[in-house]
């Protein structure tokens, strides 16, 4: 036997974060060495950050990458580490990986495929290196000037052959791993920083799995952690597979600084797995970097040497509400994160007693309690600043009180169902609540147009603008009073009202950070109801939101013998999530929508699917000037609406004209 313990950790970095940065990799770095891991990987970037986004372009950023890299080394003595940073060679900026062995460089891997859709950008600051290349980089790392290697390079150290691909590298057609195979590498580390999705970590347990298979080594994956930069969120997956079998499993959307998962390998295994592998090709004929130094015995005696990927995963996992437990972990560490790198105080919300502003309060409550469980009552409070001019909160309770504010917003046309439920609630959630009566503010603005125009405005001729003055009416109050607490007011608009415009610009879109925006409507009523019975594991059940889920939405603006609801409004929330789909995701033009509408919907008349159809292209067509303007939001799945990071559609257009017409003769309309 030949036997190792490798690792990999999960860091929750911040972009251009130096020295928090620095300090969280060499705390990752100490913690490995502490449990005898020989080859350490750490994720993409990690010294920058990897959310940089053009500042990547700026040398003084490159500069300083190379410096904090020079801080860490004195701490990588008696261990293999890989660490991630921007390098400039010659007139390009590449993404790279410096492996790091005893205190010195070995040399830099650069990126061979690069990220360039929906949320990644990556082509826009880096170039991808090409295959089988190698080059060499001058760099002055405490001893003056050197040359380092650069490029597609192995690695032997101490006798153990190691190679890279980096992130996309994995995910390409044309993965590095199958030719660091034929040139008998024993591990492959993948410093990655992959952005969540539903169900996204399936797909990297199959690559994970696949990739020691078929290459017969032992693959060590680490992915970032938490709210790294704002909109995208990472759940801090660490995968370790050796010859085709997970042996170790890191547990997802932790509140830490760091997670190191590690276990103790076989080499002698992975290398009679490639032996039976091989195909008898020539062997490579470039030379890997040659590194002499001892690697740590595996400590074998070390608690809980391996951790097995059965035990490190959550129940929850391989439960029947994956999806509902991914959107409340993912979204309350987002929050979290976002809440303390942006140094607020806490969250306030404007909550109507509807579906959409009771899931943002339920999650800045999560995100508390979450945290709370994990990190402890004091650390979270500091987390909030309450330390600075309180004493710390004494009960996660007392915490969520000081951070978590609920305000019902009344109107003339506010009704005691919706009052009941956003105090039921916030009472339940243990917030703290406000009642706000707006009316006056309503009248005396539309007092002062009516004025301005020399009429009354009346609800058979304004419809809108008497609508919408409501919700922006709200806004000022709930404004003013998070800048007066230093709190984060979150908006409450969704997905689904997103793609079609209904939401008032200035109203329920107002806030600094809209947590929903990336989710349909659909999916959030159903988890509603799931965070009423069952909630998340080891949290429970929020039988509060009953007084919620009772309704039928409504944007209460209407007089209340209109009998208001949104989906009268618009369409059934399930048939615009469903057009949406076909619109935007797949880039359907209104006919071929239609068609394949009427196949998903049978029952439904043809004539009203084409004038829901019809009414949903219209709508998406004049309110991109809206989702232009809508806070920063979380990136939950690969069908989003940000114009800034996924969906991208002009302010100005044709509006579809053209297409409609089609549409409307093969209807029959």
């Amino acid at each position: 036997m030949h036997l190792i313990r490798v690792g990999g950790a999960a860091l929750n970095q911040t972009p251009l974060d130096w020295n928090g940065n620095r300090d969280r990799l060499i705390a990752a770095i100490r913690a490995a060495r502490e449990r005898h891991v020989a080859v350490l990987c750490l994720p993409e970037l990690a010294i920058s950050g990897y959310g940089c986004e053009d500042a990547f372009q700026s040398p003084g950023l490159q500069r300083t990458a190379v410096e904090v890299l020079a801080e860490i080394l004195p701490e990588t003595r008696g261990i293999v580490v890989a660490l991630g940073l921007p390098m400039r060679l010659e007139s390009s900026l590449y993404d790279t990986v410096c492996l790091v062995a005893d205190g010195q460089v070995a040399g830099f891997v650069a990126k061979q495929h690069l990220a360039g859709e929906g949320i990644h950008y990556e082509p826009r600051w880096f170039r991808p290196w090409p295959r089988g290349r190698r080059s060499s980089v001058e760099l002055t790392l405490g001893d003056g000037l050197q040359r380092f290697p650069f490029g597609d390079l192995r690695f032997d150290v101490g006798g153990v052959r190691i190679g890279f691909e980096i992130c996309e590298d994995a995910w390409a057609a044309s993965r590095p791993g199958s030719d660091l195979a034929a040139r008998g590498v024993d591990l492959i580390l993948n410093p990655s920083a992959s952005h969540f999705a539903f169900a996204k970590e399936e797909v990297r347990r199959r690559f994970v799995l696949e990739g020691s298979r078929a290459f017969g080594v032992t693959y060590v994956y680490a992915n970032l952690l938490g709210n790294e930069a704002g909109r995208a969120i990472y759940d801090g997956s660490v995968q370790i597979a050796s010859a085709g079998r997970l042996v170790a499993e890191g547990r997802r959307f932790c509140f830490a600084e760091s997670v190191l998962t590690d276990c103790v390998i076989d080499l002698d295994v992975t290398r009679l797995a490639q032996a039976r592998l091989s195909s008898g090709d020539a062997a490579a004929t470039d030379e890997p970097i040659a590194i002499s130094m001892r690697l740590p015995d595996a400590g074998m005696g070390v608690s809980g040497s391996v951790v097995p990927a059965s035990a490190a995963r959550d129940a929850w996992e391989s439960g029947p509400y994956v999806k509902e437990e991914e959107f409340a972990r993912a979204v309350a560490l987002g929050l979290f994160d976002y809440a303390r790198k942006s140094r607020s105080r806490g969250f306030v919300v404007s909550a109507s007693g509807g579906a959409d502003s009771s899931a943002v309060a339920c999650l800045s409550a999560l995100a508390v309690r979450l945290a709370a469980a994990e990190r402890g009552a004091a650390a979270v409070a500091s987390s909030f600043g309450l330390m600075a001019d309180q004493e710390p909160a004494a009960s996660v309770d007392a915490i969520v009180k000081q951070t978590l504010t609920c305000v019902y917003q009344s109107t003339t046309n506010s009704g005691d169902v919706t009052r009941s439920a956003a105090r039921t609630l916030a009472e339940g959630l243990g917030a703290a609540f406000h009642e706000f009566d707006v009316d006056q503010l309503v009248s005396g603005y539309t007092q002062l147009v009516s004025s301005a125009l020399g009429r009354p405005l009346v609800w058979e001729k304004d419809d809108i603008a008497l609508q919408n003055i409501q919700a922006r009416a709200r806004s000022p109050g709930v404004w003013m009073l998070a800048n007066v607490t230093g709190a984060l007011l979150l908006s409450t608009s969704n997905r689904s009202e997103a793609a079609v415009g209904y939401a008032t610009m200035d109203g329920d879109t107002s806030g600094g950070l809209a947590p929903i925006a990336g989710i349909d409507k659909a999916f959030l009523r159903l988890w509603l109801v799931w965070m009423q019975q069952h909630g998340p594991q080891g949290v429970g059940a929020f039988p509060s939101l009953e007084s919620v889920n009772v309704q039928q939405p409504t944007a209460e603006l209407r007089p209340p013998s209109a009998g208001q609801t949104d989906e009268a409004d618009l369409m059934p929330y399930a048939v615009l999530d469903l057009i949406e789909r076909f619109a935007i995701r797949d880039k359907q033009m209104p006919l071929a929508a239609w068609k394949r509408l009427c196949g998903e919907l049978p029952e439904q008349s043809p004539l009203q699917l084409a004038a829901w159809i019809e009414r949903f292209y219209r709508l998406w067509s004049r309110n991109q000037w809206k989702r232009e303007r809508y806070a920063p939001s979380f990136h939950l799945d690969d069908e989003n609406l940000d114009p800034k990071t996924w969906c991208r559609f002009p302010i100005l257009s044709g509006g579809f004209e053209r297409e409609l017409g089609d549409l409307r003769r093969a209807a029959g309309v």
